[in-house]
């Protein structure tokens, strides 16, 4: 029988000490090791669902999921993809369709290649609004929700909804008159002008922002802002300004208190206004803004899910990509994303159970996906302002002369 000195057992307790540290390390060693790990950028609101989503797919795949809230403002994910450092840059980011042209330009988002049954549940236009080319068009990100806006109607105040634009503007106007407002048809400006809201406007008259080419691609140098038959239509929004059914002195929360206050019949806005409109007690539906020259269509937002450049450098290309394409495109996950940011989901698969975003849905058709090439910067300030001009009431510059300059300022910029 041995008998050990209490120099033994010292030696031999740090012995088994050392070997107790080095066990309890090696389950974070090899947690790394097992799995890719995935870094996710995404805004406040969007960071729970991507949590929840993508740590349920890690768990069956063996991945490490780590979501970045970047606050309240996307456009820092947008912004900050071009100076991060690799080590600590997102190899998947959440953003919007309009940023595809710029980011895929600039080589910071990889081209997806999703199959033909995962593509066949969404509608065409959200995958073309996430597909960039200047001659073969590649898809760059999976669309989880669409969001437009649409004319929100007091059925209390207007019972029937008009089938006509006429009969928008003259109910429009007969509030306007009794209740002493400075407009009849609710729709945000400012003095900062603001094209999205007035696009169902822009469009009805005729007009469109950019052209395509025969590859069917956006083309920056056929700019529609004041295309011949815009111009042979613009005499209406004169009309407008002078009877004051649109004034450009309204802005969100203007229209927001006259709607909600029962003052105006019609609002034109976005899902984001539901919420206090039935705060209010309003009953109101969604509708498309009625053709007035043609179909008055709104523009189409799409978010989304890019995998980024950094991605292959960070050796988890493959497992970004599974995520984004492959899981992210199920129907249980739209209507996961859907249900958080309050916007209908892409997927056709994948049903809203809200009435109001269904409604919102509907009064999306035939939109227009906003222009995701990077010319669509130069365009915002001007189509807004070239609005602001011809609608602020007196003194008001002739709709023709104000989108006729607004066209050449675009072109200008563009170069």
């Amino acid at each position: 029988m041995h008998t050990f000195s209490k120099r033994t057992w010292a030696l031999a307790g740090a012995l088994v000490a050392g070997l107790l540290a080095l066990v309890l390390a090696l389950p974070a060693t090899a947690s790394r090791t097992a799995g890719p790990t995935i870094v996710i950028w995404a805004d406040a609101s969007r960071t729970p669902p991507v949590t929840e989503l993508a740590n349920a797919w890690a768990k069956s795949t063996g991945a490490t999921i780590t979501v970045v809230n970047k606050g309240t403002d996307p456009g820092v994910i947008r912004s900050g993809l071009s100076t991060v450092a690799a080590a600590d840059a997102p190899d998947v980011i959440v953003g919007a369709h309009d940023w595809t042209g710029e980011l895929a330009a600039n080589g910071l988002i990889e081209p997806l290649y999703p199959s033909a049954a995962v593509k066949a549940d969404f509608p065409k236009y959200t995958l073309d609004a996430f597909s960039y080319g200047t001659a073969v068009k590649k898809l760059y990100g999976m669309p989880t929700t669409v969001e437009n806006i649409g004319l929100l109607v007091n059925t209390k105040l207007v019972p029937k909804l008009p089938k006509t634009f006429a009969q928008v503007e003259a109910t429009a106007l007969a509030y306007k008159k009794k209740n002493h407002l400075a407009f009849g048809i609710c729709v945000q400006q400012g003095t900062g002008g603001d094209a999205y809201h007035m696009y169902p406007f822009f469009s009805g008259l005729g007009g469109y922002v950019f052209g395509t080419n025969k590859a069917g691609n956006l083309d920056p140098s056929d700019i529609g802002v004041a295309n011949p038959t815009f111009l042979k239509n613009a005499p209406l929004i004169d009309k407008w300004n002078k009877e004051g059914l649109i004034n450009s002195k309204a802005d969100y929360s203007t229209c927001s208190n006259a709607f909600t206050k029962g003052q105006a019949p019609f609002w034109v806005t976005g899902p984001w206004a539901d919420q206090s409109i039935e705060q209010a007690g309003v009953k109101f539906r969604v509708m498309q803004v009625p053709p007035i020259a043609q179909a008055a269509v709104p523009f189409l937002g799409v978010q989304g899910v890019m995998v980024t450049k950094f991605a292959s450098a960070h050796n988890v290309d493959a497992a970004a990509k599974d995520l984004v394409v492959n899981y992210f495109s199920t129907p249980a996950a739209q209507q996961q994303f859907a249900a958080a940011g309050g916007r209908p989901p892409a997927s056709t698969k994948a049903k809203s159970t809200d009435p109001i975003l269904a409604q919102f849905s509907a009064a999306s058709k035939g939109g227009v996906p906003m222009p995701n090439i990077p010319q669509m910067a130069s365009v915002w300030t001007d189509l807004g302002q070239a609005w602001v001009r011809s609608t602020k009431g007196a003194g008001a510059m002739p709709a023709r002369r104000s989108f006729i300059g607004a066209s050449k300022a675009i072109a200008d910029k563009i170069g």
